[in-house]
């Protein structure tokens, strides 16, 4: 089954469009079949009662004589065949013994069989003769289609039979053209009427599922259109109204931490300040060092909050230009830093967030994987950067629950390396804010890598 909702519509009308649309075709050659069949059988009915009449006026002589007169090929009369027993007809021939019925006029007996062909026509017959006078009357050559045979057996006023071998033309099983082109123009119109229809019905339900989408990456983006019918501008209403009540919630909460943190800087200052005024040498430098992790705490959640701001103007970066000033000072620190790849186009972002992004990746890889590899791959719908280094790597389960705030894993990454469990919150919190993201993966040779993917924009 197509999965988008417009394509299902558009599978069932059209599967229901094409079973009408053969139904009433074979309803109107069914319909058409009857009337060609009553209408071509009319004349040989017609002929019949005629000459049932003509031999009931006269003597069984004359009768001879007369027949191989009236014998053409599409009706040759015999009178000396043994009548047939009666069997059950079908909807045809009850058809035909009905009209020949009511063109006798009476209730005298008439079987009608069906068989394979005519029987040969007595030799005094002119075929010749016959074809051409068919000929003279109709203009042309006649034609005989395919035909359906049958007997028709009457019985005469003096108990005698009479057999009548009929051809009569079958019902066309084709479709006829103006039928197919009537039936072929009316499915395409419909199905053309219902691809708009369920196009206008959809469409709603995609601008509704894009800007849900777009929700996820920019909080501030401009409001859906309050228009359309009823049940559209209810649910755009709805978006909006949620929309409205998240920024409000996310923006109180950021600056509720903000103040939060900010505020905590000055108690932390008088706090060493006054660990410095204490004696014991060994209880000061533990006092330090718990007011420096708590110092960078604050420092990282204040950044990481400002990171939430998503207000800030974007302009042209030369990537591999920062990355070169990034690998430069980490060289300069005695750290191991090498770049792959290139970026001819510049990006799209903030350079300030870009660069605090790519440094807490670098952080991560030095610390924890002795060395850096930045891998740059330029594709025409985004910027793929990946910093790969030679660490333990993650347990598949935790390579998630390392982005959540204040979050690290025991072990390879515990406090003891002065990490703060905000480094990879706030790299992914930079990368979404430019309309990327980020993921971590462990290497099948080992290590971890870092991929952060950001869209391509036009400059």
């Amino acid at each position: 089954m197509p999965r988008s909702l417009f394509w299902r519509l558009t599978l069932v009308l059209c599967a229901g469009l094409i079973v009408a649309q053969l139904l009433s075709a074979a309803i109107n050659l069914a319909e058409r079949d009857r009337l060609l069949l009553r209408a071509s059988g009319m004349q040989p009915v017609a002929r019949i009662a005629d000459i049932v009449r003509l031999l009931d006026s006269l003597k069984l002589e004359e009768r001879r004589r007369i027949v191989g007169i009236l014998n053409t090929p599409a009706l040759v009369v015999t009178l000396d065949r043994a009548p047939v027993a009666e069997q059950a007809a079908g909807p045809r021939l009850a058809m035909f013994a009905a009209m020949l019925h009511a063109a006798l006029g009476d209730d005298r007996q008439i079987r009608v069989a069906p068989s394979r062909a005519l029987p040969s026509l007595p030799p005094e017959f002119d075929r010749d003769r016959h074809e051409r006078m068919m000929e003279r009357m109709l203009g042309r050559r006649p034609d005989l289609p395919d035909r359906m045979f049958f007997m028709t057996q009457v019985r005469l006023q003096d108990g005698s039979w009479v057999t009548f071998d009929t051809r009569v033309p079958k019902a066309a099983a084709s479709l006829p053209l103006r039928l197919f082109l009537t039936l072929l123009v009316l499915l395409f119109t419909v199905l053309l009427l219902s691809l708009v229809a369920v196009r206008w019905l959809t469409r709603p339900l995609h601008v509704l599922a894009a800007a849900a989408d777009e929700l996820g990456r920019d909080i501030n983006r401009p409001p859906l259109p309050e228009e359309g019918p009823l049940e559209v501008k209810r649910a755009a209403q709805a978006f909006n109204k949620m929309q409205a009540r998240l920024v409000r919630f996310i923006e109180d909460r950021t600056r509720m931490l903000a103040a939060m943190s900010h505020d905590l800087k000055t108690p932390i200052t008088r706090m060493r300040l006054r660990a410095e005024l204490l004696e014991d040498e060994e209880v000061r430098d533990r006092f330090e060092k718990d007011l420096l992790e708590m110092e960078a705490m604050v420092s990282q959640t204040l950044d990481f909050m400002k990171g939430l701001d998503k207000h800030q103007a974007l302009q042209p970066i030369d990537v591999m230009a920062l990355l070169e000033s990034l690998q430069s000072d980490y060289q300069e620190m005695g750290r191991e830093v090498s770049i792959e790849g290139d970026a001819q186009q510049p990006c799209l972002g903030v350079p300030q967030l870009l660069k605090r992004c790519i440094a807490n990746l670098l952080d991560n890889a030095v610390n924890y994987g002795k060395r850096a590899r930045i891998v740059v791959e330029e594709g025409p719908a985004e910027l793929v950067i990946r910093i790969r280094d030679d660490g333990p790597g993650l347990p598949e389960a935790e390579l998630e629950r390392v982005f959540e705030p204040f979050y690290r894993v025991e072990g390879s990454r515990s406090r003891e390396t002065g990490g703060t469990g905000l480094g990879l919150a706030i790299a992914r919190n930079i990368a979404q804010t430019l309309g990327g993201d980020l993921h971590l993966a462990n290497r099948p040779q080992g290590g971890l890598e870092a991929v952060l993917c950001l869209p391509r924009r036009q400059t």
